[in-house]
C-alpha cells in the first residue's frame, strides 16, 4: 500500500509477548501485525519485565531481539527499584489526590527503571518513528523525553489523576502528535492538553472473519444462560459494582441467570449467597469466542476504556453489550453501533437486563449491528491505514 513510512515504527510499551493479556498490550500486538501485513518496517522495544501481573523489578525474558509471532521484539533489562517509595505515592494517585512536583519525578524513577531502553532510543533517533503506549509507564516517560519533539503517543487515556500529573502534561506538550483509539479519548486528550498535536482517531484493526459457537460452550461448560464479563478486575473495571448489581437482581428477579467472569481466577461475589457468579480462569481463545457467542451480553462495568477491544468482540461474536454509562467511550460505541444498551444505577441495570431477556430478537440485531459497525469502522487494512499515512508524512 502506498504511504508506508521509511523508518521503522518503534512501538515502545512495558512489556510484550505474542501471547500476553491486557489493553495495551493487545493493541501493541494487533498493530505491530498489521503495520507489518501493510508493509512497514516494525520493531517492538520493551523491558524484560513479565508483565503487568509479575514483579516489575525482575527481568523474566531475555535481552536483546527475538521473535514473537512474527514481530521483531528487542528487550532491554530492568535496574533495582524501591517499591515501597513508589506504593506509597501509587496510593494517593490512585485515591486521586495530588502529589507533589519531586513525588512525581520519584513516581517515574521507581516504577519501571530501564535506562538502557532510554539510551537506546536517545541514540536512535533518526533509524525510528517512535510512537510509545501506554502515556502512564516510565517506558513512556523517559523514552518520550529522550527523542523530545519526535515522540507520538497511543495514550489509552483514562480520566484519572495520572494523566493530570505535572510530569505527563509536560511529556505531552514536548510531544509530535498522538493519535486515538476513539471519539470521546480524543476529547478528553483536547481537554487535558490543549498544546497537544491530534494525529487523528484511528482506533484498533479487529480482524472480522471469525465466529464462535454458543451450543459448544454450553455443552462443554453447562451454563444455559449468562451474563459474561472478560478481563482484569482491577479498581475502576466496575467489577465489584457488576457482581453487586447482578446479586440484587437475581435475588429480587429470581431468574435462571449466571454471570461468568473469564480471565481471573476468583471474581468478586463469587462466594456469595446466590451461587451465581462464576469465575472462568483463563480459557482458551476458542472457548473465549464460544463464551461470547453464547452469552445473553456482554458486561463492560468498566469507566476506565480507551477503546475496549472485548466490546469489539462481542459484537464480531454476534451478541449485545451493556456497559456503564459513565464511560464515555463504550456508551458513544453502543450509541453509533446501536449494538448495546447502558445503565447509570441498578434500576437502569435491572431494566436492561430484563429488556434483552425478554427480546432475544432485539438482543440478536444489536449484536449484529454491532457486528457491522466493527467490519465497517475498525477493518484491519482502514486502520493500519489512518497510522501509516500520517507516520510517512511525518518524514
Amino acid at each position: 500500500m502506498s504511504g508506508v513510512p521509511r523508518r521503522t515504527v518503534g512501538l515502545v510499551i512495558p512489556w510484550y509477548s505474542d501471547t500476553m493479556g491486557g489493553g495495551a498490550e493487545t493493541a501493541c500486538r494487533l498493530l505491530a501485525k498489521e503495520f507489518q501485513h501493510a508493509g512497514a518496517a516494525v520493531e517492538v522495544l520493551a523491558t524484560q519485565v513479565g508483565g503487568f501481573r509479575a514483579d516489575w523489578g525482575v527481568n523474566h525474558f531475555p535481552e536483546g531481539m527475538s521473535d514473537e509471532g512474527g514481530v521483531a521484539v528487542r528487550r532491554f533489562p530492568v535496574g533495582k527499584r524501591n517499591q515501597r517509595r513508589f506504593d506509597a505515592i501509587n496510593a494517593r494517585l490512585m485515591a486521586g489526590e495530588g502529589v507533589s512536583e519531586e513525588e512525581e519525578r520519584v513516581f517515574f524513577r521507581e516504577m519501571l527503571p530501564c535506562p538502557a531502553l532510554t539510551e537506546y532510543i536517545a541514540a536512535n533517533r533518526g533509524r525510528y518513528h517512535f510512537v510509545f503506549l501506554p502515556y502512564l509507564f516510565a517506558t513512556t516517560y523517559f523514552g518520550a523525553l529522550a527523542c523530545e519533539g519526535e515522540a507520538i503517543h497511543i495514550p489509552c487515556l483514562h480520566d484519572e489523576a495520572y494523566a493530570r500529573m505535572r510530569s505527563v502534561k509536560e511529556m505531552m506538550a514536548r510531544a509530535r502528535g498522538a493519535f486515538f483509539l476513539s471519539g470521546p479519548e480524543r476529547e478528553l486528550a483536547g481537554r487535558l492538553y490543549p498544546g497537544l498535536r491530534d494525529l487523528g482517531a484511528p482506533g484498533l484493526p479487529m480482524e472480522g472473519g471469525w465466529t464462535g459457537d454458543a451450543r459448544r460452550f454450553r455443552a462443554k461448560y453447562g451454563y444455559e444462560r449468562f451474563l459474561l464479563y472478560v478481563g482484569r478486575t482491577d479498581a475502576g473495571k466496575g467489577a465489584e459494582l457488576l457482581a453487586g448489581h447482578f446479586e440484587r437482581y437475581v435475588a429480587e428477579t429470581k431468574q435462571d441467570l449466571h454471570l461468568l467472569f473469564l480471565g481471573v481466577e476468583r471474581a468478586p461475589g463469587e462466594t456469595g449467597g446466590a451461587g451465581r457468579i462464576h469465575a472462568m480462569g483463563f480459557l482458551s481463545e476458542q472457548d473465549k469466542r464460544d463464551a461470547l457467542a453464547a452469552a445473553e451480553a456482554l458486561c463492560v462495568p468498566s469507566v476506565m476504556e480507551s477503546f475496549s477491544i472485548v466490546l469489539m468482540e462481542s459484537w464480531l461474536a454476534g451478541r449485545p453489550a451493556i456497559v456503564n454509562e459513565a464511560c464515555a467511550v463504550t456508551a458513544e460505541f453502543c450509541r453509533e453501533s446501536r449494538g448495546g444498551l447502558w445503565f447509570a444505577d441498578y434500576a437502569d441495570f435491572r431494566g436492561v437486563v430484563d429488556y434483552l431477556l425478554t427480546h432475544p430478537q432485539e438482543a440478536a440485531a444489536m449484536g449484529r449491528s454491532g457486528g457491522e459497525f466493527v467490519r465497517e469502522r475498525f477493518a484491519p487494512e482502514r486502520v493500519a491505514r489512518g497510522y501509516l499515512e500520517v507516520l510517512a508524512g511525518l518524514g
